[in-house]
């Protein structure tokens, strides 16, 4: 199976017909049809499902298109760095950065990106951090910041930084008072407080909350997630509104919310901020050129004294 055999066929399930898969890589289509029956004779097994409306790809095939889609994105990171070797930093860098990252390290990412490397095209995506999981384990990521420090057989992590976790919001009245077990004070709670108190919080594919359940759970505490928000403004409103509280960084809060009641929770509850990279991909020049300006970022603001503070 050569280089243009993978093309062909990343090109087939894409358009999901032979007739458009053949004119976007510019062969005959019979040309195209031979090719893949030549592939399937090869792997020994059907890779399509062929019918009036077109093609869609068996399981075997799907499982061949994901590995030929990163053995095609490596050649062209490969490619790349070979054209530019000895040359300035060029490229396009794909970062994934949850909401609260964005806000925190985005802009000084694409202004210092852009003055320090001005052939550097940027495709940033915001989201939570589980869609952001989802992108960097399907390779369309150069690289994300993600809040984990555990490698997978797919992410190799790099913890950079850590912040504390406060509980946001007043707990309703129906619930167990903070002040009621431990000491608490007008900016602390202790953690035991927080057993059985209505939350809401991100869903579990979040890195926020595998913290807080894997938290919960060494301490033998009622976990009482009332409601799965994959929204940072939603998180914010409910805790602002008194409908729940949520547990959080204080630089998930904006300049708006310097009314709702926050409180550091003690023992400190801590989560750790990796630059994750991708295991199947190499590192292009101009993804390692953006990561330590990223690393250079966090450790600027590590050294001004907030709540970050180093990793580990």
């Amino acid at each position: 199976m050569d280089i243009r055999a993978m093309r062909y066929f990343v090109a087939i399930v894409d358009q999901g017909s032979l007739t458009r898969a053949a004119e976007v890589v510019c062969v005959a289509q019979p040309a195209l049809s031979q090719q893949l029956a030549t592939l399937e004779d090869e792997f020994g097994v059907p890779l399509v499902h062929r019918s009036a409306k077109g093609v869609r790809p068996t399981e075997a095939g799907k499982t061949l298109y994901r590995h030929v889609r990163n053995i095609l994105r490596q050649v062209e990171i490969a490619g790349a760095d070979v054209r530019v070797a000895g040359a300035e930093v060029s490229g396009t860098v794909a970062i994934g950065l949850p909401t609260t990252a964005a806000a925190a390290f985005g802009m000084a990412l694409i202004r210092t990106v852009r003055q320090r490397y001005p052939q550097v095209r940027l495709q940033l995506f915001e989201s939570m951090s589980g869609y952001i999981s989802e992108l960097l384990n399907q390779n369309r990521l150069d690289f994300a910041i993600l809040f984990r420090d555990t490698p997978s057989r797919a992410v190799e992590p790099e913890p950079l930084a850590s912040e504390p976790l406060y509980l946001i919001g007043t707990p309703p009245v129906t619930a167990p008072r903070p002040g009621k077990r431990g000491s608490a004070t007008a900016d602390t709670v202790p953690l035991k407080a927080l057993d059985g108190i209505p939350l809401v919080l991100p869903s579990g594919s979040q890195g926020l909350r595998e913290v807080v359940e894997r938290t919960f759970a060494k301490a033998g505490m009622n976990l009482n997630v009332v409601a799965d928000l994959d929204s940072l403004p939603f998180l914010l409103a409910s805790a602002r509104e008194g409908l729940a509280c949520t547990i959080l960084p204080a630089s998930s809060l904006g300049d708006g919310d310097a009314a709702v009641p926050r409180r550091l929770i003690v023992p400190e509850l801590r989560r750790t901020l990796s630059l994750c990279w991708p295991r199947a991909l190499p590192r292009s020049n101009a993804a390692e050129a953006v990561a330590d300006v990223l690393r250079e970022i966090v450790g600027e603001r590590i050294a001004l004294g907030g709540s970050l503070a180093p990793a580990g």
